[in-house]
């Protein structure tokens, strides 16, 4: 039965939505999602992987139940896309070679992946960050081939589309160790803003204009982390100063691309301050537990939701819902934040972004 406390928390959002739209037109053209699964919305459904949400409880709190989605509702993307006035953005391997794509929009990040191609194969088959791109591309040539007349109408449309990106965390928690033996981490962190950089080129040279980029929130927070490591505290400090090393390297690298590509607007989502401090002080932000999963899970929450187990009552009181993943409720502050506040979402707010 859904609680009628999260019904709550999306239906007060849903009303800062419509009083930001106001009944208009999209505010962009599309939006597309890249990235692990943070923002997966169903894409793993279709791969040959164990890492998949498509059970009961996740989708608990979602209007269409167990869609692929890592939460028991809606995640970042999807407040966005209410906040641009667009549909949720579909899951990009739900649609055959031969099927008509949406204009407004499409979703292809993928639960596991990482920066790095080989981050979360261990886990059966993944789209890594290199390969949603190239979905991308993919996209674009069936696209071009029947909805638009000219490439010069096609770049007018990428050009107000938004794009937005939220991977890398499991590059440290699945693919680091292994490195570890021959990188020190500033070396790591390197090799992954080097690699995101290059992804983000790509994305630019391909049409793509106002891209977000989030943070790595701090990993050695998530239960499946403090439930295998000693730690003082609330968190792992260790793990979460390894994502720090890349997430003081990822400002210069955007900041740069914006200065290089003509037209371009890098944003980079600040998402590891606003966790940390909502995991710390989880009481500022309306929040009563934020150490441990909402859902019941495997391993003493080191892995997903045990399936069709009911999860907790109070879901909007919950920082995580499973082992890894926030609940709805702390996504719809992530995304309201970033909609909002330029401090957040830096240089531009979302809503500065979509004006420009």
């Amino acid at each position: 039965m859904i609680s009628k406390y999260c019904i709550t928390s999306s239906f007060i959002f849903l009303l800062f939505i419509i009083s930001s739209t106001n009944g208009t037109s999209p505010l962009a053209p599309a939006l597309y999602v890249l990235g692990d699964s943070l923002l997966d919305s169903g894409n793993n459904n279709y791969l040959q992987t164990i890492i998949k949400a498509n059970y009961s409880p996740y989708g608990e709190d979602f209007v269409n139940k167990c869609t692929g989605r890592f939460s028991n509702g809606k995640t970042v993307a999807d407040f966005i896309a209410e906040f641009l006035g667009l549909p949720y953005a579909p899951p990009f391997l739900s649609f055959k070679p031969r099927d008509k794509l949406p204009l407004t929009g499409l979703n292809y990040a993928s639960g596991a992946c990482g920066i790095l191609r080989d981050t979360g194969h261990h886990l059966g088959d993944l789209l890594s960050l290199e390969e949603q791109v190239g979905l991308f591309q993919d996209t674009l040539v069936r696209l071009q081939g029947r909805n638009f007349k000219s490439s010069k109408e096609l770049s007018e449309y990428l050009s107000k589309s938004i794009f937005i990106i939220s991977i890398g965390s499991n590059d440290y928690i699945s693919n680091y160790p292994a490195t570890l033996l021959h990188d020190t981490n500033k070396r790591f962190a390197r090799l992954l803003t080097s690699k995101l950089s290059h992804q983000l080129q790509r994305l630019y040279n391909l049409g793509a204009r106002k891209i977000v980029v989030s943070e790595i929130g701090p990993i050695g927070c998530v239960p499946a982390i403090t439930s295998q490591n000693k730690h003082k505290g609330k968190c792992v400090e260790h793990k979460n100063q390894l994502v720090s090393e890349y997430n003081s390297m990822l400002p210069a690298m955007l900041q740069n691309l914006t200065s290089s590509l003509q037209g371009s607007s890098f944003v980079n989502g600040h998402a590891y301050r606003l966790a940390s401090d909502a995991i710390i002080n989880p009481s500022n932000y309306g929040l009563k537990d934020a150490s441990n999963p909402c859902c019941k899970t495997w391993l003493s929450g080191i892995e997903g939701c045990i399936p069709f187990v009911e999860p907790c009552d109070r879901r909007d009181k919950y920082y995580f819902w499973d082992g890894y993943h926030p609940s709805e409720i702390v996504y719809s502050l992530f995304a309201s934040r970033c909609i909002n506040n330029a401090s957040f979402c830096s240089p531009f707010s979302l809503k500065e972004l979509v004006k420009m």
